[in-house]
């Protein structure tokens, strides 16, 4: 039996053990059709040319864990964002671990997707936002939907601003061989609402792990949303990360990714602007070596007038890793005055690393001011030449011009102590001790 036929059979199973009465019964039957139809997405498909999901789709997932972990927070205190206080919604397994948790109902909802799934005081926010602007055709989306039971559910009312910043934590142990994870996160921010986020995925063990995430956003009018993805697991988890955000007029959201870690990483970005005035930002760094592959395909559909939007990718390759970026944006011909950016620069340290990089406009207004770009190149040789010529070692000098790369998008991260933590990482994974305050 191939993972897809596991799959199908495992909804049966999962759709026994749920009440078919619930609210959202149609929405999960509806999507494992979708999913039997499409199967998983293949290189024959245009947005999947660069990326293959053969290899996971021969390994034996256990789609439910047949033992839950459990886990000491000493054991795992170094993925939290421990140097400030902050809420916490943690899964091991995926299953809710309320001894490593701090979740809250004070003025805004910091709790569990089973919750408002089931709990009849969410039900008129689960009708409205559920499965609105998560795609509808869209293979490991819909995949991800006929499975969605348990996730992060973050609900910040009207004028409230979210005391902490948020962490969502995914632990897998490795009891199972291999294990599928699928985790449904859905996050909204009233009218003048502000949060900020910070997401990892983290296995344990060198247990293979998949995880199938999708999380939608919704920034109402004059919204703040900050999204931080810190992305650094071990070489056998794979992360194929969905994320629809919908935003109103005058609202801000910020999407920062940084992809330093995993077997193959995809993350699918995906900003709609149905307002005026707003603000969307997207930013990542992207380090890899050994045979990693990170794809990140990103897309911006400016719908009304009057909006920004602002894009800027690095990417460092080593040794035989491959990236991909492919950046979409789509200009609607009512959304005139639209000021686009997009900015893919990537640098290859190593003659077999590979990037494929296409950054694309589509523009129906004639108002408007867009501007895309991508560069793939090696590290100066002047520049290097010259610190090396200062007294600083090749080693050094080449992660210094490595990290000035990379700053420009660091210099945007508005929690500092989270800041502190990935310049920690980048500096690790340059293999090198940065000679400044980090």
């Amino acid at each position: 039996m191939d993972l897809k036929e596991k799959l199908i059979s495992s909804f049966l199973a999962f759709e026994n053990n749920i009440d078919v009465e619930h609210p959202v019964h149609d929405i999960r039957s509806a999507a494992i059709k979708t999913f039997e139809n499409k199967g998983f997405p293949s290189k024959k498909d245009e947005a999947w040319k660069y990326t293959s999901l053969n290899g996971l789709q021969k390994i034996d997932f256990s789609i439910f864990p047949k033992e839950v972990g459990t886990l000491e927070y000493k054991d795992v205190k170094k993925y939290f964002l421990h140097e400030i206080d902050t809420y916490k919604i943690v899964f091991v397994d995926g299953v809710y671990s309320s001894f490593l948790s701090e979740t809250t109902h004070d003025g805004v909802d910091v709790c569990l997707m089973s919750a408002a799934l089931t709990k009849p005081q969410y039900k008129a926010i689960i009708d409205v936002y559920f499965n609105k602007i998560a795609a509808k055709e869209e293979s490991l989306t819909t995949l991800n939907t006929a499975f969605s039971k348990e996730g992060a559910f973050i609900y910040i009312p009207k004028n409230k601003v979210a005391k902490k910043p948020i962490e969502i934590l995914h632990f897998s142990t490795g009891n199972e061989a291999a294990l599928l994870l699928q985790p449904r996160s859905l996050i909204i921010a009233e009218d003048n609402a502000e949060l900020q986020i910070i997401e990892r995925h983290q296995s344990l063990t060198a247990n293979e792990v998949f995880t199938n995430s999708v999380t939608e956003v919704f920034a109402a009018k004059d919204a703040n949303v900050d999204y931080y993805k810190v992305q650094n697991d071990l070489a056998t988890a794979s992360l194929i990360d969905n994320t629809y955000i919908n935003q109103k007029d005058n609202s801000v959201v910020k999407v920062h990714t940084f992809s330093f870690g995993g077997k193959l990483t995809r993350n699918n970005l995906n900003f709609y602007q149905n307002g005026e005035r707003i603000d969307s930002t997207m930013k990542g760094v992207t380090i890899i070596g050994e045979k990693q592959h990170v794809d990140h395909h990103t897309l911006v559909h400016h719908i009304e007038p009057n909006c920004e939007s602002h894009q800027d990718y690095k990417g460092i390759y080593g040794e035989k890793a491959t990236g991909v970026f492919n950046g979409k944006i789509i200009v609607d011909k009512i959304a005139q005055k639209t000021n686009a950016f997009q900015q893919n620069n990537n640098i290859l340290i190593s003659d077999k690393a590979t990037i494929n990089t296409k950054p694309q406009l589509e523009i129906f207004a004639d108002d408007v001011k867009c501007s895309h770009g991508c560069t793939i190149g090696q590290l100066d040789e002047e520049a290097l030449f010259y610190l090396q010529s200062r007294g600083i070692p090749k080693k050094e000098a080449r992660a210094l011009l490595m990290y000035a790369f990379a700053n420009n998008v660091l210099a945007s991260v508005r929690i500092p102590e989270l800041k502190t933590r990935i310049n920690k990482l980048i500096a690790n994974k340059l293999g090198v001790r940065l000679g400044f305050d980090l």
